[in-house]
């Protein structure tokens, strides 16, 4: 059980880990606004939107490695916490205009499963 919940959860920093660390270094070399200041650049939100879905997919990727047995299990588990997340921003930017378009939250939520589960894929291919 354990290597189970481990399996997820490396999978799942990985993905919000890469994905802040990601957003700093762009914060830093001022690609995106200081933190603080709401980013109004629809190519900027597409931006952030391609690496996050590389590093779904990776996340997804690492879960199915590291899983002790049935490793898609793992990763729709992993999958479906991505969901929730995805529904929560959606939730949130539904009551807040200054956060930045619609379209990137239903983003995130829409590809949080499929870009998961490839990644699950991609490692099971590579393991066979």
């Amino acid at each position: 059980m354990g290597r189970s919940i481990a399996a997820v959860a490396v999978g799942f920093i990985a993905v919000a880990g890469l994905s802040l660390i990601t957003d700093e270094v762009f914060h830093l070399l001022h690609v995106y606004p200081p933190w603080g200041v709401t980013m109004t650049d629809p190519r900027l939100f597409a931006l952030a939107l391609s690496y996050r879905i590389v590093y779904t997919v990776l996340g997804g990727w690492i879960t199915a490695r590291l899983a002790p047995r049935a490793p898609m299990r793992h990763v729709t588990v992993l999958a479906i916490i991505g969901v929730i997340a995805g529904v929560a921003g959606v939730a949130v930017a539904l009551g807040r205009s200054d956060l930045g378009p619609l379209w990137y939250p239903l983003a995130i939520f829409l590809t949080a499963y499929p870009c998961t589960w490839w990644g699950g894929r991609l490692s099971a291919e590579k393991a066979a």
